[in-house]
């Protein structure tokens, strides 16, 4: 049964053992609304300053005058960098771990990876692509995310082919009719649209990701009864394409909104929820 944790994820990630889950997959917060600022700012650490960053830090911000974004980078990968470590120290031998991210952050956060994994340990950068929402009159408007493969061996992982779902080709007419019946596999660039706004699909949570993106990473990437793990949790929809596929799975979220929607999504499954956890000490 899928086990899910209210609260930090850092301090509950530390009671985890080494090498624990076989497939990790996030979809941490994207830094939307920060990275869209058109001053540059300059923060610094003060109790009684004006912004609040992450884990609730008290910043005082200084106007600069020019577009800049560093100060929220260096903020969020604060932030992200020692989740990403432990991301690596309880990944399995075979595993394989999956960042998602879009366009704002993403080539940062590789940087990271890279190190933290080796980046002869990076195996696909894998495009999100669909088709909805509104389009904007200035620049290309964006409709893809990015999704950062990474493996713990790149000589000993899993990648079940044979589980790999098949999509139409686009011209038929030129491959024959028992290819054009059986399809074709997918590439590095997925086409899928968002989840339906009125769709039964739908959990009300705001950045819910389709169930079928995540049922083909998991089943290509994991095998039955192994243990997967999602700790920017949000909705579940790595939880349902789990335990859906015979998975075990754990997920950590430190909204009680998102844990509540968790609960109620996986109910069928009776998941076991952990409370907050209480760091003594502080």
């Amino acid at each position: 049964m899928p086990e899910i944790y209210l609260g930090d994820n850092l301090e509950i990630l530390g009671s985890f053992a080494d090498c624990e889950f076989d497939l990790i997959y996030i979809d941490p917060p994207f830094n939307t609304g920060k990275v869209q600022a058109r001053q540059r700012l300059k923060t610094v650490r003060d109790s009684s300053g004006d912004r609040t960053g992450f884990q609730g830090v008290k910043y005082r911000t200084e106007r600069l005058g020019r577009l800049s974004f560093m100060d929220v980078h260096d903020d969020y990968l604060k932030f992200l960098t020692p989740r990403l470590e432990e991301a690596f120290r309880l990944l399995s031998p075979k595993g394989a771990f999956f960042l998602h991210l879009d366009y704002r952050e993403v080539h940062y956060v590789k940087v990271i990876l890279d190190e933290i994994f080796g980046r002869e340990c990076f195996m696909n950068e894998i495009v999100w692509a669909y088709d909805y929402g509104g389009r904007s009159k200035k620049r290309w408007s964006p409709k893809h995310d990015n999704i950062l493969w990474y493996v713990k061996d790149p000589n000993n992982y899993t990648f079940l082919y044979d589980e790999i779902d098949r999509v139409p080709y686009m011209a038929p007419g030129l491959v024959g009719p028992s290819k054009a019946a059986r399809g074709k596999t997918p590439t590095d660039t997925w086409w899928h649209t968002i989840v339906s706004p009125t769709g039964k699909e739908k959990t009300g949570y705001p950045t819910q990701k389709p169930l079928r993106l995540l049922e083909r990473i998991v089943r290509v990437h994991s095998r039955e009864g192994d243990r997967l793990l999602d700790f920017f949790a949000g909705s579940g929809t790595l939880g349902e394409a789990a335990v859906r596929n015979r998975r075990e799975v754990v997920l950590i979220d430190n909204s009680k909104e998102a844990v509540d929607v968790m609960a109620r999504r996986l109910a069928f499954a009776h998941p076991v929820i952990y409370p907050a956890v209480v760091n003594d000490a502080g």
